[in-house]
């Protein structure tokens, strides 16, 4: 053919089919998944320093051990209260002209998926923690240490974060450990990744692969037992420890605690749901238990376990007791908005 000799008539016509080509497999998907697709409602776009800490996420290759996707498999139930959708990631732009969208759902879990971790661990001197030297909140962890995000001052600025690290981490090094603003951009990042509840009356899809019923014994009123020692493990150990004596400096103890042996249940369930702050003595503590969407059943195994856990004899307290609480507590909590 005549066209394959002639170089003016054969480079229009391949161009022509390599854009043709490019729009049917490339641009015009991505217009209908534009179409398809949208925010769901209550998204909140991520803020300037949240941006900033996700292009040092990305910078020092985060998304190699951590995904963000929770995958529709019951094994991922614990990483997020429902699977992953296209609309989690709608909301998602470009990380600038030159830079396309970085969704970073990750291949990996070396580490945990991050999908809902703002909500699973919300504290920023915990996060702070843990970038600086992971093994003084987590014993087992693998994670490398990010100190190159802190900086060692013997006399801090007024307006500096301090990071209450205990000094068996500090390498025989004097001074106070200062978050860098990297730091405090990263731990926004990490914040900021939050599922998106879904509207009212719209169900989400159903985790996979189940793992077979194991019978429980059941507590008056026919509730499911629950296992206190699990949802300490979860919930608080990462901060109070397994022993329960917390971290010098950052996290208070729970053995032998005044608040744990007391008879202030008031206090106590205020503090499960709605966090503390200890101001100069310990890290502020997150509201978990509101974060999580803890019950009275809950709540009470929690408070039972660490009461009779660790050397403590506080009194043992009833879901009963607890739910009463959890309405002056609520009530409270409207109160001081």
């Amino acid at each position: 053919m005549n066209l394959f000799n002639d170089h003016k008539k054969l480079f229009p016509i391949a161009g022509a089919l390599f854009a043709f080509l490019t729009y049917v497999v490339v641009i015009g998907p991505a217009f209908e998944n534009q179409r398809n697709n949208a925010p769901l409602p209550g998204t909140k776009p991520i803020s300037g320093d949240a941006m900033e800490g996700k292009l040092i996420y990305i910078g020092e290759g985060c998304v190699g051990c951590h995904s963000q996707q929770v995958r529709n498999v019951e094994m991922d139930k614990m990483f997020g209260s429902r699977p992953g959708m296209a609309a989690d990631y709608a909301n998602i732009g470009r990380t600038s002209f030159w830079q396309n969208t970085a969704t970073l759902m990750g291949t990996e879990r070396t580490g945990p998926d991050l999908t809902d971790v703002g909500n699973r661990q919300p504290s920023k001197d915990w996060n702070l923690m843990h970038l600086f030297n992971p093994r003084s909140v987590v014993a087992q962890s693998i994670m490398p240490s990010y100190k190159w995000l802190f900086l060692v001052k013997e006399n801090p600025k007024k307006n500096d974060v301090i990071v209450n690290v205990p000094a068996k981490f500090l390498e025989g090094r004097t001074g106070k450990v200062v978050a860098t603003k990297e730091a405090l951009n990263l731990v926004a990042y990490l914040q900021s990744l939050k599922q998106t509840s879904l509207p009212g009356g719209i169900k989400p899809f159903k985790f996979l692969y189940k793992k077979p019923k194991v019978e429980v014994a059941e507590t008056k009123g026919s509730e499911p037992a629950l296992d206190g020692k699990a949802l300490y493990a979860a919930n608080c150990q990462a901060c109070h420890q397994e022993n329960g004596e917390g971290l010098k400096g950052a996290f208070p103890p729970l053995k032998g605690s005044p608040v744990v042996n007391g008879e202030n249940l008031e206090l106590y369930v205020d503090i499960i749901m709605n966090g503390y702050d200890a101001r100069a003595d310990y890290g502020v503590m997150p509201a978990v238990g509101t974060n999580m969407n803890f019950d009275e059943h809950q709540v009470a195994e929690i408070i039972n376990y660490e009461r009779s856990s660790w050397g403590n004899t506080g009194k043992k307290v009833t879901p009963e007791e607890v739910k009463k609480i959890l309405a002056l507590v609520k009530n409270k909590k409207t109160e001081t908005k």
